[in-house]
Protein backbone atom coordinates (compact mmCIF):
# COMPACT_ATOMS: atom_id res chain seq x y z
CA UNK A 1 0.00 0.00 0.00
CA UNK A 2 1.19 3.45 -0.40
CA UNK A 3 1.43 6.24 1.83
CA UNK A 4 -1.41 8.49 -0.35
CA UNK A 5 -5.04 7.76 -0.69
CA UNK A 6 -7.55 9.73 -3.20
CA UNK A 7 -9.35 12.82 -1.46
CA UNK A 8 -13.36 12.47 -2.01
CA UNK A 9 -14.64 15.08 -4.57
CA UNK A 10 -17.00 17.44 -3.17
CA UNK A 11 -16.64 15.93 0.50
CA UNK A 12 -15.30 18.26 3.40
CA UNK A 13 -12.58 17.10 5.58
CA UNK A 14 -10.64 18.29 8.73
CA UNK A 15 -7.09 19.26 7.80
CA UNK A 16 -6.25 19.63 11.13
CA UNK A 17 -6.21 15.35 11.13
CA UNK A 18 -5.00 15.46 7.74
CA UNK A 19 -1.78 15.76 5.74
CA UNK A 20 -3.09 16.76 1.84
CA UNK A 21 -0.04 16.38 -0.90
CA UNK A 22 0.14 18.38 -3.72
CA UNK A 23 1.45 16.14 -6.48
CA UNK A 24 4.29 18.03 -8.81
CA UNK A 25 3.29 15.72 -11.97
CA UNK A 26 0.77 14.68 -11.89
CA UNK A 27 -1.27 18.60 -10.65
CA UNK A 28 -3.92 15.37 -7.87
CA UNK A 29 -4.58 17.04 -4.77
CA UNK A 30 -4.54 13.71 -2.47
CA UNK A 31 -4.16 12.27 1.22
CA UNK A 32 -0.73 11.52 2.65
CA UNK A 33 -0.34 8.80 5.17
CA UNK A 34 0.71 9.90 9.09
CA UNK A 35 2.69 7.57 10.92
CA UNK A 36 2.47 8.21 14.95
CA UNK A 37 5.66 9.60 16.07
CA UNK A 38 7.07 9.63 12.96
CA UNK A 39 7.81 13.08 10.97
CA UNK A 40 5.17 13.11 7.94
CA UNK A 41 5.94 11.26 4.98
CA UNK A 42 7.16 13.13 2.11
CA UNK A 43 5.93 13.21 -1.43
CA UNK A 44 7.09 14.98 -4.92
CA UNK A 45 5.41 18.04 -4.75
CA UNK A 46 4.32 19.79 -1.38
CA UNK A 47 2.73 18.82 1.82
CA UNK A 48 -0.15 20.68 3.80
CA UNK A 49 -1.00 20.59 7.26
CA UNK A 50 -2.88 22.50 9.79
CA UNK A 51 -0.82 21.16 13.42
CA UNK A 52 -1.00 22.55 16.90
CA UNK A 53 1.82 24.08 18.37
CA UNK A 54 1.47 23.25 22.02
CA UNK A 55 5.26 22.48 23.28
CA UNK A 56 8.19 22.01 22.85
CA UNK A 57 10.24 20.96 19.37
CA UNK A 58 9.88 17.39 18.56
CA UNK A 59 13.38 18.02 16.41
CA UNK A 60 16.57 19.70 17.00
CA UNK A 61 15.64 21.57 13.76
CA UNK A 62 14.85 20.71 9.96
CA UNK A 63 15.71 21.57 6.56
CA UNK A 64 14.16 21.57 3.38
CA UNK A 65 16.82 21.02 0.14
CA UNK A 66 14.31 20.76 -2.47
CA UNK A 67 11.99 24.42 -2.46
CA UNK A 68 11.19 27.01 0.02
CA UNK A 69 8.60 26.25 3.00
CA UNK A 70 5.65 28.47 3.94
CA UNK A 71 4.49 28.85 7.01
CA UNK A 72 1.18 30.74 8.27
CA UNK A 73 0.05 30.99 11.90
CA UNK A 74 -3.51 30.21 12.15
CA UNK A 75 -3.49 31.07 16.16
CA UNK A 76 -1.09 31.77 19.06
CA UNK A 77 2.28 32.64 18.93
CA UNK A 78 5.86 31.47 17.92
CA UNK A 79 9.11 32.13 16.85
CA UNK A 80 11.33 30.97 14.30
CA UNK A 81 15.15 30.16 14.66
CA UNK A 82 16.43 30.16 11.01
CA UNK A 83 20.26 29.32 10.45
CA UNK A 84 20.95 31.45 7.90
CA UNK A 85 24.61 32.02 5.70
CA UNK A 86 24.73 35.38 7.65
CA UNK A 87 23.84 33.99 11.01
CA UNK A 88 21.23 33.50 12.59
CA UNK A 89 17.86 35.23 12.85
CA UNK A 90 14.68 34.68 15.10
CA UNK A 91 11.51 35.88 13.59
CA UNK A 92 8.56 35.77 15.63
CA UNK A 93 4.97 35.34 13.98
CA UNK A 94 1.51 35.83 15.92
CA UNK A 95 -2.12 34.92 14.71
CA UNK A 96 -2.84 35.42 11.23
CA UNK A 97 1.13 35.63 10.34
CA UNK A 98 3.56 34.20 7.77
CA UNK A 99 6.72 33.99 6.66
CA UNK A 100 9.10 31.65 3.98
CA UNK A 101 11.76 29.68 5.08
CA UNK A 102 14.14 29.45 1.92
CA UNK A 103 14.99 26.27 0.42
CA UNK A 104 17.90 24.45 2.46
CA UNK A 105 17.72 26.40 5.53
CA UNK A 106 17.74 24.90 9.31
CA UNK A 107 15.04 26.50 10.92
CA UNK A 108 13.12 25.44 14.22
CA UNK A 109 9.86 26.82 16.07
CA UNK A 110 9.48 27.56 19.20
CA UNK A 111 6.15 27.96 20.74
CA UNK A 112 5.19 30.88 22.87
CA UNK A 113 1.62 30.57 22.96
CA UNK A 114 -0.23 27.10 22.00
CA UNK A 115 -1.71 27.43 18.82
CA UNK A 116 -2.06 25.76 15.17
CA UNK A 117 0.11 25.75 12.18
CA UNK A 118 -0.42 25.96 9.05
CA UNK A 119 2.83 24.71 6.79
CA UNK A 120 3.29 23.86 2.86
CA UNK A 121 6.16 21.78 2.90
CA UNK A 122 8.72 20.99 -0.13
CA UNK A 123 9.40 17.11 -0.87
CA UNK A 124 10.50 14.58 -1.20
CA UNK A 125 13.60 15.24 0.96
CA UNK A 126 14.75 16.60 4.15
CA UNK A 127 15.96 16.42 6.75
CA UNK A 128 15.81 17.05 11.20
CA UNK A 129 18.04 17.02 13.91
CA UNK A 130 16.54 14.85 16.84
CA UNK A 131 16.88 16.89 20.40
CA UNK A 132 20.35 14.79 20.51
CA UNK A 133 21.81 17.13 17.61
CA UNK A 134 22.17 13.73 15.20
CA UNK A 135 20.54 14.20 11.70
CA UNK A 136 18.40 11.97 9.84
CA UNK A 137 18.42 12.00 6.38
CA UNK A 138 14.62 11.98 4.58
CA UNK A 139 15.78 11.69 0.77
CA UNK A 140 12.47 10.77 -0.43
CA UNK A 141 11.29 8.74 -3.23
CA UNK A 142 13.78 9.09 -6.09
CA UNK A 143 12.72 11.32 -8.66
CA UNK A 144 12.03 10.20 -12.49
CA UNK A 145 12.20 12.77 -15.28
Amino acid sequence: MGITSEIPVGESFDLAGRTVGLERETGRAVFVARTPGQPPNRIVGYTVQASPVDGPPPHGGEMHPDADELLYLISGQVRVSLELADGGREVGLSAGQAMVVPRGTWHQIHVDEPGQLLNITPGPGGQARPPNGDVIDRPGPPVVP
